[in-house]
This record gives C-alpha cells, structure tokens and sequence, in this order.
C-alpha cells in the first residue's frame, strides 16, 4: 500500500509541473556538422527477405538513393512476404535526409473507414468478436503504404516511382519460390483463406498452398503495382484499382467507399528525440506507441548506470522501466490527430525521475499495485528494414498488415491482401487485443482516425557510429529495439544487436516472457526471489540492423540470425 501511495503522489506531482521534451527535431550545428560533410561511400540494406534487398541495392545502381531503394524493398516484401506487410497495409518510417540534416517521421498508418461502428466488433454479450476484427474486409483499415511510397518518391527519391517499383512487378510476374515461411503461414491460415474466393486464388492454386520450391507468381498485384508507379496516388486510391478494392470489400460485408481511399493522406511529424549516455535516440511518435515508451524507458534508465551492474539488477531496472511505459502506453496514447496526450509529461526527465523513485533496488513491483488489468502473449508479424546509402542518407521502415496474412480477405482483381489493423483500436476499452494490448478511449475507432501501432524505426546517432535499427514483433517491438538500441550503446556490432537475447514485460499480463538462453539458471533463480514470473517462449522477431561506424566510414548489415530467409549486406 506504501508503494501505492508513494506511486500516486509522484504521479500527481508530476502531472502537475513538467517541462517540454517533444518537438521538432532541429538540426544542432555544433553536433552534426561533421556528419553533414561525411558520407559512407557505399551502401548498406538490411531487411526480412533476400528478394527485397537485392531489389534495393538494384535500385541504388540505377542511381536511386537510400528513399528510392526503400520504395523497391518494399514492394517487393508485398510480393514475397504477404505475410508480413504490403500495399493492403500500412508504414511508419524514421528518416534521415543527409543534405540538409534532417530528420522526419512518415506516416503512413491504415485508417478507420467513414463508416466504422464499434458494434460490428462485439459479440451479443458485448465481448469483443475476434473474428470481424481479425478476419474480413470489416477487419481492414484504409491502406496507407502505396500512398507512403508515393511520397517518398515524390519528397525524397531521386528517381521516377515506375523505376523503384519495377523489381517488385518483376519478381511477380516472372514468379519466385516463396521461402518457408510464407508457405507455413498458408497453411496456418488455409481455413480462413478459403473462405474468401479471391483469397484462395492467390493463395492456395488448384486448392492447395503451394509447394516447396514451386515458382509462385502474382499478376494481379503486379498489375496493381504498375498502376500505381504510372499514376501515383491516383492509380490506386482513384480509377480502377480503388473501383475493384470498394465492390470486393462491399460485396464481402464490408463498409469501405471511394471517397474513404480518396481522402487519405499521408502525414509527416515530429519524430521524438531523446538522449542517453551520449547517444541520440530518434524513434516514432503517435499514433505509434513505441518511440514514446522507449523514451520513457530510456529516461528512467538514465538514472542508473547500468553498465556497471550484474545482469540481475540490470535485468531488474529494465523490466521495471518496462511495466511502468507500458502502464502509460495503455492509458494515454493514441492518434495524434484526435486525441490530446500529455506528452511533455511523458517524455519529461522529471516526470522520468518521479518513476524511478518508485523502484524498489531488490524487489519486482507487481503490476497490480499500479493498476489492474489483464492480457494476453504478443504476436510475431509485420517486417522492418534498414537502408543506409552512400550519401548517408538513413531510413528505418516497419511496414505491416498486423496479423499473419493479414485479415486473409483478397480483394479480386487486384492481388492486394488486405490488414486487419482495426483490431488495433482499442474496440472494447479496456479489454486485450491479439497482441495483449490494452487501450483506453484515447485509442478508440472513429472515422479516419489511426489506430495505435507498436512500430518503432529507430536512428541512433552515438559519438562515433550510427546506427538504423528496428524490428517486426506486435508489442515485443518495442521492448526489442530497446534493448538492441542498448546493445548498440554497448558497443555491439549489426550482427551482436540483431542477435542480442531477448525479454519482454508490457504491464499486463505480469509475466516476464524470455527467450532461451537469455539468462543463466543463477540469473533465473535470483530474478524469481525478486518476485519476477518468468515465462520461456520461442525466439521471436526479425530485426535488421545497419550500422555506420563514422571512425572507419564502413558499413555493417545484419539481418535476425533467428529466420533464414533475411539478408543485410553492404555494397
């Protein structure tokens, strides 16, 4: 009860007086100077698929830059990772423009349609209809990615779009051999894949997912894709391709209008900064929720010299500062463009140093003395790549269709699998999403408005080297890149960072999740005394890691060494 009390009053204080942390990022000269006038000379791409970097380093010879060879990978992971992201889906980006030192954060999150009714996401006792939310067309958001790569192309590239798009219309017209996963999640999801007539056609040919080592094509998704580097925006949220996405949705009980994909647009922000140890961390605001728990951990931290502790108090203030960001993630966040958050409050050293004073040294808090609640284990999809050109030119991207496969349901004609990101909302406040996710009002559907994401490109400017950095993995997105951020710090390469072991708290449920080998049986013993539950899951994720190092100017990529199928390479 003491920690209660002494939690309340520090919250309330600080809620009460603290000073502004989230803004514009402005270029400090004193600071970048130095890394305005260097450049690395060559390359790095490090994403989830062979294909798609390959496509990127293409597109870099063609003399595309870092923006350019974005487009190419990934359109071309909408071709072989469907499982993953795509054009049905949506983005978040952190980028760094290297002439003029300047960071930016691209949305290009999905949208609730016009139309949206909570109640189409209940079941008759009120709790929430896993089904429409996760399956269907009532379980799609309005796509954001074709409209992201078109404003990348048009901001920021330096070729035509038709260029960067062309390795990903031909990887699906002249086919490839989908690699082990993307077959394993056909056959995960071969019972709601046919359910939807379209959806079988593409995926199940002749009625069965493919073989192993069958060459799979994609001619309507190419078709698509030359539309839209034709025509831009309108060859996808006009004309004919939005004419076959609104009769497929409809006539599938869906609720999606034309005037819902003419009306979206992509949104630049602010990306939050923070500093640590030196280090300038620069991540995604809302509507993700990530850059702003990250920022919270990491100032918590600040306090603390970590470096110079054993593992279990280490271990010990990380999973701390875990719960109490989380506890704030669920109550708080949501888009930026309809919901008022306290984000100077958030992102304060002050507010920060409140939490820290509610730790205690050798003691797990449990999550009910904060506040109670309920969740479920977090899921493993989405992709996230990392570009580092010659020009220094840096772009970390998380693309996603939230789920395996999405929402399953096809839209005929066009190749495009459509998300199923409405299940991010928070449709039942208070109540879990696939992911375990709690939310509140702030996070609740209405029209146009974007769902709360977990995505968490990241850039991290050290003294000495600079690294871009993320990874695919529902809530365990953000807990991964901070702790790979923090491997970083320590002086990891790419391949430590990606392959760095792993843990996870996020409030609710109060369970330490763990990847084997992460901790000894004496670290183990001792974190459970301190009151921790810990819970061993497979190894999750798929980070891709460039990382600059500014004394030598050399590149290092490296792709999760716990999937086969990614590449990080430097050229």
């Amino acid at each position: 009860m003491k920690l209660a009390m002494r939690w309340h009053v520090v919250l309330i204080g600080f809620l009460l007086g603290t000073s502004g942390a989230f803004a514009a990022d402005k270029p400090t000269p004193s600071t970048h100077a130095a890394q305005l006038a260097q450049r690395p000379g060559h390359a790095g791409i490090a994403s989830a698929n062979a294909l798609a970097t390959e496509a990127g380093f293409e597109v870099l010879a063609k003399g595309g830059n870092a923006f350019d060879a974005a487009i190419a990978v990934a359109s071309t992971l909408s071709i072989v990772e469907p499982e993953s992201s795509g054009m049905g889906g949506g983005f978040m980006a952190t980028i760094h423009v290297a002439a003029s030192d300047h960071n930016v954060f691209i949305d290009a999150r999905e949208t609730a349609p016009a139309a949206v009714d909570a109640k189409d996401y209940l079941n008759a006792d009120g709790a929430p209809n896993r089904d429409t939310a996760l399956k269907g067309p009532l379980a799609a958001g309005i796509p954001g990615e074709p409209a992201g790569l078109v404003w990348l192309a048009k901001h920021y590239g330096k070729l035509p779009l038709s260029e960067s798009l062309a390795p990903a219309i031909r990887t699906a017209r002249d086919g490839f051999k989908p690699d082990s996963r993307l077959l394993g999640s056909i056959k995960e999801e071969q019972k709601n894949i046919e359910r939807w007539p379209a959806s079988s056609d593409k995926f199940l040919p002749g009625g069965q997912p493919p073989a192993d080592g069958e060459i799979w094509r994609d001619p309507d998704q190419a078709h698509t894709l030359e539309l839209l580097g034709k025509y831009g925006d309108a060859g996808f949220y006009s004309g004919e391709t939005a004419q076959k996405l609104v009769s497929a949705v409809r006539e599938a009980g869906g609720k999606w209008t034309l005037q819902d994909l003419a009306s979206y647009r992509v949104k630049e922000r602010a990306p939050i900064t923070v500093d640590y140890r030196g280090y300038k961390i620069i991540t995604a605001p809302p509507p993700s929720s990530g850059g702003v728990a990250i920022a919270e951990i990491l100032n918590i931290l600040s306090g603390f010299d970590i470096s110079k502790l054993d593992q279990v108090h280490r271990v010990h203030l990380v999973i701390e500062a875990m719960r109490r960001a989380f506890r704030d993630h669920n109550d708080y966040l949501g888009d930026p463009d309809f919901v008022k958050m306290p984000l100077d409050m958030l992102l304060s050293p002050y507010y920060a140093d409140g939490l820290r004073q509610t730790i205690l040294p050798d003691k797990a808090t449990p999550s009910s003395m904060l506040a109670p609640s309920s969740g479920a284990d977090p899921g493993m999809h989405t992709t996230h790549f990392s570009i580092i050109d010659a020009d220094g030119n840096l772009v970390a991207i998380t693309s996603t269709v939230n789920y395996v496969l999405g929402s399953t349901f096809v839209a005929k004609g066009t190749g495009i699998l459509l998300n199923d990101e409405m299940d991010d909302f928070a449709l039942v406040p208070n109540k879990p999403n696939v992911y375990g996710l709690l939310g509140s009002k702030a996070n609740a559907p209405e029209p146009g408005k974007r769902m709360l994401s977990s995505m968490s490109p990241s850039i991290v400017i050290g003294p000495d080297r600079t690294a871009v950095i993320g990874s695919p993995g529902g809530s365990t997105i953000i807990t991964q890149v901070l702790e790979g951020i923090l491997a970083f710090i320590d002086g990891g390469d790419a391949h430590d960072v990606a392959a760095h072991k792993r843990f996870h708290h996020q409030y609710m449920p109060d369970t330490v999740m763990v990847e084997p080998g992460a901790f000894d049986a004496a670290t183990t013993d001792a974190l459970t005394r301190m009151g921790y539950t810990l819970k061993e899951r497979s190894p999750w994720g798929f980070m891709n890691v460039v990382i600059w190092d500014r004394r030598t100017n050399k590149l290092d990529a490296a792709s999760d060494p716990r999937r086969e199928d990614g590449l990080g390479k430097v050229r």
